[in-house]
C-alpha cells in the first residue's frame, strides 16, 4: 500500500526536486568561486517576466512557450547587467541587484494586471513552485515504472530536469579545465590561448538553463538555496574542485530528499495537521547543511586559499 500511494504521488516531486538541484549545484561551484554567485539568484527572479510574458502571448501555460520566454528574459537580463556594469563602472553584484530586482517587480506587475485566475501561475507560483502538485496520475505502483503507457504520463518537468541535468554535466565536463583555469587564474588562462570571456558567458548559460528548467517545477527559493548552499558548504570541506564538486552533489540530493520528506511528515510528527511547502523546507535544509559545514567543516578556517 506505501508503494503503491509513494509511487504516484511522491516519487515524481521527489525526483523532480533532487534533479533541480543537482542541476543548479552544479554551475553553482563556479559561481560560488568567481564570486558570482548572486547572477543564479538573478536568474531565477528575471525568469518570472520572460513566463508571463509567454502566458499572456499564447493564453496557455504551455512548458515550450514559457521555456522560451523564461530563457529570453534571463539572456535579456545577463545583457542588461553587463551593459550596466560597463556603462556606469559599477561593481557586478550592484548591477545585478538593479537589473534582478526591476525585473522581477515587473513580472510581479504583470501578474496582478494578467487574469491567471484559471492557471497555477501566480507571485505564490513563482517563488515556491509547484512541486507537490507534480503526481502522476497513470501510476499504479512500481511496475509502472516498467510500463511504456504510465511512463507517458509522467509529468513533462520530469524528463526536462533530466536532460538538462545531462546538458549541465556535459558542459562541465567538456570544458572542465578551461573552466578550472580560468576561475582560479583568469589571467594565467588568457595566457594560454583559453577565451575566457566566451567561457564565462557560456557558464552564465547553462546557470540560466537550469535556473528556467526549475523554477516552473521548484521556483525561486530553490533555485537560490541551490546555487549557493551545497557549493559553499562544499568549499568549507575541501580545497579541492574536483572533490568540492563531489561534495556539492552530496549536499544538494540530500537536501532535496530530507527536505522533501521532512515537509511532508515533519509537521505530523510534531502533531500538526498540515505539511509544510517542500520547496521552502529543502531550501531551510540546505542552509542548515551550509550552517553546520561553516561550524565544522575542516577548511573553514582556510577560506582565503584557493581551492586546487
Amino acid at each position: 500500500m506505501i508503494g503503491t500511494e509513494f509511487v504516484p504521488l511522491s516519487l515524481p516531486p521527489l525526483l523532480i526536486g533532487t534533479l533541480a538541484a543537482l542541476a543548479c549545484a552544479l554551475p553553482g561551484n563556479f559561481l560560488v568561486l568567481r564570486r558570482q554567485a548572486l547572477i543564479g539568484d538573478a536568474i531565477s527572479h528575471v525568469v518570472l517576466p520572460g513566463i508571463v510574458v509567454a502566458f499572456l502571448l499564447t493564453g496557455r501555460v504551455s512548458t515550450w512557450p514559457m521555456m522560451l520566454g523564461a530563457g529570453g528574459a534571463a539572456l535579456l537580463a545577463v545583457l542588461m547587467i553587463e551593459v550596466i556594469r560597463r556603462a556606469g563602472k559599477i561593481e557586478p553584484g550592484a548591477a545585478m541587484g538593479v537589473v534582478f530586482t526591476t525585473l522581477f517587480a515587473a513580472g510581479v506587475l504583470l501578474l496582478e494586471q494578467s487574469d491567471t485566475s484559471a492557471v497555477h501561475l501566480d507571485v505564490q507560483h513563482a517563488l515556491y513552485g509547484n512541486l507537490e502538485s507534480l503526481i502522476w496520475l497513470d501510476a499504479l505502483g512500481w511496475n509502472s515504472l516498467l510500463d511504456p503507457v504510465a511512463l507517458a504520463g509522467l509529468p513533462t518537468e520530469l524528463p526536462r530536469m533530466a536532460l538538462v541535468l545531462v546538458g549541465v554535466i556535459g558542459f562541465i565536463w567538456l570544458f572542465w579545465r578551461p573552466l578550472a583555469l580560468s576561475t582560479f587564474d583568469e589571467g594565467f588562462a588568457r595566457s594560454l590561448g583559453i577565451a575566457t570571456g566566451p567561457l564565462g558567458l557560456g557558464l552564465v548559460v547553462i546557470a540560466a538553463m537550469a535556473a528556467v528548467a526549475a523554477f516552473d517545477a521548484v521556483g525561486s527559493i530553490i533555485v537560490i538555496a541551490m546555487f549557493i548552499c551545497p557549493p559553499a558548504a562544499a568549499r568549507l570541506m575541501t580545497n579541492r574542485l574536483s572533490l568540492q564538486v563531489a561534495w556539492s552533489q552530496g549536499f544538494a540530493g540530500l537536501a532535496a530528499v530530507s527536505g522533501y520528506v521532512l515537509a511532508g511528515y515533519g509537521p505530523l510528527w510534531l502533531g500538526y495537521a498540515h505539511a509544510v511547502s517542500a520547496a521552502g523546507m529543502i531550501a531551510t535544509v540546505s542552509g542548515l547543511i551550509l550552517a553546520l559545514a561553516a561550524l565544522f567543516g575542516p577548511c573553514r578556517a582556510r577560506l582565503g586559499q584557493p581551492a586546487g
